[in-house]
């Protein structure tokens, strides 16, 4: 096969990147909150890890492992008590930090604790930091750091490819052109927001004439801002901006069972006082809603079947090359322990000098 050397660009093949194994350190969805009332318990799977999530009768959110250190009942079965949580089988009760603090037939309770992971609340969805303490914020949109916004739930979504092959649509500048037939010209800048944040900017120009271009002038008389911000390799934000407004959608995913996808949509936009500003962003954001599943409908068809292998790399694809390297770059861990993924070659290096050790003690 003939390939323009010029066009073509040669990567090695990513270790996490698509990689149902593995997934990168960082905070992760769990429920809406409105799913959690207070003084509930239920059974969650994060990331192939069996966990339990209740609500403090102070409203705050404890999320621990499944099963009872004692003799491994799933808690989900126990109940809440105040702040507290007693297992259904045995009746021990530990405190929100995991401590164990009650055996009943016990007069003094054993120095145990229940494993705990850091959680926290906003946008209305309820989240998990994967390690032990949060290195980093929850994802973000830098525009409205210092800002009120309203916010929506748009729809959940469950996918049959690996969340990072949904977060790579969208900065995929030439499907834009095959997919959804959008005469648009994207030429994304790089911008490393922090170590597990990244950003691609892009001013859109809308070629020849169309109707799509007519109505976004209608709409907007200079050109449309494009921008995506990336977090921990599961999260990403659209932000659409126009002469006198942006809008933003958060796109929340996390890898599921089979190397599949299960995310939610959360559509946001600053805040106004008065009540035909509150009303324009209602109005906006329902017409978003409506707007984004008729939008996806080409690219649930490409996600039903796509088995994603970036084997011939062109120029195009720069910005998915970038995303790509910076996913490489955040910290690994693997699916269903939690632990830190180490390549093989560390792995077989490290079972060596084991059993060398094992040998010199026989």
């Amino acid at each position: 096969m003939n390939v323009n050397s010029q066009n073509f660009i040669s990567m090695r093949k990513p270790k996490t990147f698509n990689n149902p194994e593995r997934f990168v350190e960082g905070w992760y969805w769990v429920m809406p909150s409105q799913n959690l009332r207070i003084g509930e318990v239920k059974p969650v799977t994060i990331l192939g890890r069996n966990l339990v999530i209740y609500r403090c009768q102070d409203k705050r959110v404890v999320i621990c492992d499944a099963y009872c250190p004692h003799m491994g009942a799933h808690l989900a079965e126990g109940k809440v008590e105040g702040n507290e949580l007693r297992c259904f089988f045995h009746h021990w009760k530990f405190d929100d930090q995991g401590i164990c603090v009650e055996i009943p037939c016990l007069d003094e309770p054993l120095p145990i604790k229940l494993k705990t992971w850091p959680t926290d609340e906003e946008y209305g969805m309820i989240w998990i930091w994967t390690g032990e303490t949060p290195q980093q914020p929850l994802p973000f949109i830098p525009d409205l750091e210092h800002h009120e916004f309203d916010v929506a739930f748009g729809f959940h979504f469950m996918k049959n490819c690996h969340s990072n092959i949904v977060m790579m649509n969208a900065i995929d500048a030439q499907h834009f052109n095959t997919v959804h037939k959008l005469p648009l010209e994207i030429i994304f800048d790089k911008e490393e927001y922090s170590q597990n944040a990244i950003i691609f900017n892009n001013t859109t120009d809308i070629r020849g004439d169309y109707i799509f271009k007519k109505l976004i002038h209608f709409i907007s008389k200079r050109s449309i801002t494009y921008n995506i911000c990336y977090w921990y390799g599961s999260t990403f934000i659209v932000t659409l901006g126009f002469d006198f407004f942006s809008l933003h959608m958060m796109f929340v995913l996390r890898p599921i069972e089979g190397g599949k996808t299960e995310g939610r949509t959360i559509l946001m936009i600053k805040k106004r006082k008065k009540f035909f500003g509150k009303l324009f962003n209602q109005l906006v954001l329902w017409l978003i809603k409506l707007f984004g599943k008729n939008f996806v409908k080409g690219d649930n068809k490409l996600f039903r079947t796509i088995r994603f292998d970036l084997k011939t790399p062109i120029k195009a694809d720069q910005s998915i090359m970038q995303l790509i390297n910076h996913v490489e770059r955040q910290k690994s861990l693997m699916w269903g322990t939690w632990q830190l993924a180490r390549s093989r070659d560390v792995e077989l290096k490290e079972n060596h000098n084991k059993w060398r050790d094992d040998l010199s003690n026989d």
